[in-house]
């Protein structure tokens, strides 16, 4: 099986929903981040994807976790994530590869199509980690 390795992100707004983007021509809602350039650090990628895809620069980020499985739009592909939490300076806009961006509410998580990632590991980290209030509890 082939391998991918991403870097991605958790962005969570003070109103505690999820920011989520779908590419353009995928039909999978996953997080803000991408593959890691040769010999580019998760974090330098990290930092240079958030800006390519909703130009915004970072404030802080906080690692969480190396994550393993199923590629969303990549057919016999295993992911392997290193997810980190993070601050943004700047308002989240559409950049040049995304289609659609969605701030989610807890409730709306059945309402959309999420990679295997953001299902099966970023959407429970969320809600855990996030108070009624909105403020995040890491």
């Amino acid at each position: 099986m082939n391998i991918i390795e991403v870097a991605s992100a958790i962005i969570i707004d003070q109103q505690g929903r999820l920011l989520l983007v779908r590419k353009k021509k995928t039909q999978f809602f996953m997080q803000v981040g991408g593959k890691l350039e040769s010999g580019e650090h998760p974090e330098q990628a990290l930092v240079r994807e958030i800006f390519e895809e909703i130009g915004c620069h970072v404030q802080s980020l906080q690692f969480i976790a190396k994550v393993e499985t199923q590629a969303a739009n990549e057919p016999d592909h295993q992911l392997i994530s290193h997810t980190y939490f993070v601050e943004l300076v700047g308002t989240a806009q559409l950049q040049a590869e995304l289609a659609e961006m969605v701030w989610l509410k807890p409730e709306q998580v059945s309402d959309y199509l999420l990679a295997p990632l953001t299902k099966e590991f970023i959407v429970p980290w969320w809600l855990k980690h996030t108070l009624p209030t909105g403020q995040q509890a890491i």
